[in-house]
């Protein structure tokens, strides 16, 4: 039986289409600079985008649904593989997935030159390509297990072609349904993933290291109970942002979170960067729900598009990051350890979500503030393309990035 390796040794294309994360996770630092160098001047003013979105709804896509699809299309390609035991996408079938992506982000790019459906097929393309092919994995593995991965990819699928229906009716897209549910299905693969690796990786650490206090076991009660709880704080701030029994459910799953990650023993991984900064990804996802409903039910001191992105740039942000240094590390045969240029990127992201946040507690220096986390996240994923690059692309790299 042909191998996972063998398999990718085979190949004799580019080195770049050898497996999922290559391809997905150089993209996604890419765009995620990238986009941002164009929203900074599109805040100012000084750049217009032949987009049909306005300017806000475009620049809260192509996060959600631009960089965070390719990064989630990255991960699942090459996770999925080690749940069923089946082999690995490569080659010029990944690379046609990888064309999908990029003809997504062009389309949204020049949408004001197409139809809206025209648009939103070709946006489309990539998450129900890589829905049929997670699908197809996931029952030819039997690993039935995971089927609520692929539950939550269907609804950020839904949330996006909400998100481009609402921009098709003219309506403001970046603050309706298709962001809510889109935005609410990322989060809960943060808390339900999350809730398997951050754990599980911190153990394997700790084991070795640093004997005495491990992480408690993912997927107790306590942990099912914190994401029953969730899910309907989520569900209620989709359907019901502003009312107040959407913000009580936020505080409770944003308290039970909290003491989720407690229980994992983070304050024990301070020496290793690669593993604390799983927690502090996680740690943006309570914080983000506590202000969230805070600005339910006492508007104004933070702003709710502040408050948002806590869970935007903080948790869906950070832990994206932290995820795809350290797959790119262990699967290209790298120390599983952070070196300066990957916690200048990581210090770069969490400076970068603060000066946003500030911006809403400051709006006398919003410009300022705003132009400084924009700087920090094109620090931050610029970084990660130069330090990570090579890896992704199988050219020579520093030995401890």
């Amino acid at each position: 039986m042909t191998t996972s390796t063998e398999q990718m040794r085979a190949w004799t294309g580019p080195a770049i289409l050898t497996y999922g994360f290559r391809p997905f996770f150089f993209g996604a630092g890419v765009w995620a600079a990238l986009a941002m160098v164009l929203w900074v001047p599109m805040l100012s003013g000084d750049l217009t985008l032949p987009a049909a979105f306005d300017p806000v709804s475009w620049h809260a896509h192509e996060f959600l649904f631009g960089y965070l699809g390719a990064v989630i299309a990255g991960f699942l390609l090459t996770a999925v593989p080690n749940w069923t035991g089946r082999l690995p996408i490569v080659g010029w079938p990944l690379g046609g997935l990888f064309a999908l992506w990029l003809i997504g982000r062009a389309a949204v790019a020049v949408s004001l030159y197409l139809p809206p459906l025209g648009v939103a097929l070709a946006d489309l393309a990539l998450p129900l390509a890589l829905a049929a092919v997670i699908g197809r994995e996931i029952v030819a593995g039997k690993n039935w297990r995971n089927l609520i991965v692929l539950a939550m990819l269907g609804v950020l699928i839904l949330g996006n072609a909400v998100f481009h229906w609402e921009a098709a009716r003219g309506d403001y897209a970046a603050g309706g349904y298709g962001l809510r549910i889109g935005l609410g299905a990322v989060i809960m693969m943060i808390a339900v993933i999350g809730g398997r690796i951050v754990p599980s990786f911190t153990r394997n650490w700790l084991a070795k290291r640093a004997p005495g206090r491990l992480p408690v076991p993912p997927m107790q009660r306590f942990d099912k109970a914190a994401l029953m709880v969730l899910l309907l704080g989520l569900l209620a701030w989709i359907a019901l942002p502003d009312h107040p029994a959407t913000a009580i459910l936020l505080l409770l799953a944003g308290g039970l979170h909290l003491v989720r990650l407690a229980r994992w023993a983070g304050d024990r991984t301070l020496a290793e960067p690669l593993v604390a900064v799983l927690h502090l990804g996680y740690f943006f996802l309570p914080l983000g729900a506590v202000a969230i409903a805070a600005e339910i039910l006492m508007p104004g001191p933070l702003g709710m598009a502040s408050a948002q992105h806590l869970w935007m740039g903080g948790a869906a942000g950070l832990m994206t990051l932290a995820v795809m240094t350290r797959a790119t590390l262990g699967h290209t045969g790298q120390a599983l350890t952070a070196g300066p240029g990957t916690v200048g990127i990581y210090a770069a992201l969490v400076g970068a979500v603060l000066a946003r946040l500030a911006a809403g507690i400051w709006p006398d220096q919003a410009h300022l503030l705003h132009m400084a986390a924009g700087s920090g996240w094109i620090f931050a994923f610029g970084g990660f393309t130069l330090f990570y690059g090579p890896l992704l692309l199988r050219l020579p790299a520093a030995k401890r990035i």
